[in-house]
């Protein structure tokens, strides 16, 4: 019968130790294990252990379903202008060109620029006016600021909003698009001359203002921004 030396015995029982260290860190398999991660399972709910990283996750929209109907492309437009009419066709003929354009959005970011242009004419904002307006409507601006300035006119406005904006027509010219619309907004604006004396407008009345503004943008161009491109001022 043979004898475990000392060192053997010794190896042995640091082994068994190791072993049930082991067992206790790592635990057991009980047949209830969470299953192991599938990053491509779109109905995993984020775990409480993920939600700071869940933060920083951009969700893509969802593949379409075998079967789902497609979405209408021109529900906004139909919704927006009457089918059938020159402007829903000149819409549609946008939209085709421009998958992200929606009128309503549209409208919603032509007053902002249209307050932007009017302040910013008031103020002799060049800056400003140069990434809004086309070449052509920058130089008339441009100039017609220049003319006040070399008078020492200056221009008092106060903008009081908008009443109304409303696409009046659309068209696709080449690869531009083309959107005129009909704003009526209120306006306080004087102005005065070296002397500090009221030649135009009137500083304590609000005035109603009606323009026909086209904004233009090339739908193959990366940029998103639209810009004025003809100006009309109603009777």
């Amino acid at each position: 019968m043979e004898f475990f030396d000392f060192g053997t015995i010794f190896f042995l029982v640091a082994a068994v130790v190791i072993f049930f260290q082991l067992r206790n860190v790592l635990g057991r398999r009980t047949g209830n294990e969470r299953p192991p991660l599938d990053p491509y399972s779109a109905s995993r709910k984020p775990a409480k252990d993920d939600a700071e990283a869940s933060d920083n996750v951009v969700a893509l929209p969802r593949k379409r379903a075998p079967g789902e109907p497609v979405p209408d492309a021109y529900a906004d437009i139909d919704a927006f202008a009457k089918p059938d009419t020159d402007l829903n066709k000149g819409l549609r003929a946008i939209k085709d060109n421009d998958a992200s354009f929606e009128p309503k959005g549209f409208v919603d970011g032509a007053k902002m620029a249209y307050e932007m242009i009017v302040m910013a004419y008031a103020d002799g904002d060049r800056k400003t006016l140069k990434n809004l307006l086309s070449r052509e409507v920058f130089d008339g601006f441009v100039a017609a600021i220049s003319e006040r300035e070399a008078k020492s006119e200056k221009i008092q406005s106060s903008f009081v909003g908008i009443d109304k904006a409303d696409i009046v027509s659309a068209e696709m010219k080449g690869s531009e698009a083309h959107v005129t619309l009909r704003i009526v907004s209120e306006l306080i604006s004087a102005t005065r001359d070296k002397a500090g004396t009221v030649i135009d407008g009137d500083p304590e009345t609000v005035a109603e203002v009606k323009d026909v503004w086209t904004f233009a943008r090339d739908t193959r161009s990366r940029d998103p921004n639209w810009k004025l491109v003809a100006t009309e001022e109603e009777d």
